[in-house]
């Protein structure tokens, strides 16, 4: 098992926000969190990235109790980010956007790195001088997902991918997004977009209010009633 939560419950300050929730991610598996606004989405994944800390329960990475293993800690096991809102260094440029994927992996060559990234986002080779905070809101989604790559992770968290993308975006990206899982890397993705994410899923968990209510493998879960009257307005 590549990723495991165990009971675990989270707080902010005296808001519980996490309710007992247990979720699994195996090496290589496409796994999807769905649910609402404010239903824990984010904080789930924070706490898989050590920003929040469980009050109970336990985050395991490769069969290890991370609990107390910061953010590095984890990122050097192979996890990595693309954050919600894409959250770039606005005056860097998308180059030394890139290599800060890569900070942990100091005087590592990069060459192949940079390929990689640069065949699956052919514009950013374009755009490799020019400052992250002019680009287009798909641009900096690119140069996002461009920079977790770069840390050549094992597990790629990723909250919200089509957050403010037009359509035609969503597509392409969902489309690298299964490109980069084909590779060999296990996703965990949140996301609103439920019969997209589930289109490209293994399985998915359904979170409302800090509990997981219902999880499954993805095409069962595009068919459940429940779920198709809540999330899909069918």
């Amino acid at each position: 098992m590549l990723l495991s939560l165990d009971d675990v419950t989270t707080y902010y300050g005296q808001i519980r926000i996490l309710q007992g929730i247990s979720l699994q991610v195996d090496a290589g598996e496409f796994v999807c969190l769905l649910g609402g606004n404010a239903s824990g989405k984010s904080t789930t994944l924070k706490t898989v990235l050590g920003i929040v800390r469980p009050r109970s329960g336990h985050v395991t990475i490769d069969g290890e109790d991370c609990n107390r293993c910061d953010v590095p800690t984890r990122i050097a096991k192979g996890l990595a980010i693309v954050p919600e809102n894409r959250r770039l260094f606005g005056q860097m440029t998308v180059r030394e956007n890139l290599e800060l994927g890569a900070v942990l992996r100091r005087g590592a060559d990069l060459t192949e790195d940079f390929e990689r990234v640069h065949t699956l986002f052919p514009r950013l080779h374009e755009r490799r001088d020019q400052l992250a905070g002019t680009l287009s809101g798909g641009e900096q989604q690119m140069v996002a997902m461009g920079r977790a790559l770069m840390s050549r992770p094992r597990l790629l968290l990723m909250d919200e991918p089509s957050m403010g993308l037009s359509p035609a975006l969503v597509q392409q990206n969902f489309r690298i997004i299964k490109e980069v899982h084909e590779s060999g890397v296990a996703v965990l993705m949140v996301e609103q977009n439920a019969a997209m994410a589930l289109s490209i899923a293994d399985r998915g968990y359904v979170l409302a209010t800090g509990s997981i209510v219902l999880e499954g493998k993805a095409a069962e879960l595009l068919h459940h009633e429940d779920l198709k009257r809540a999330y899909l307005g069918r």
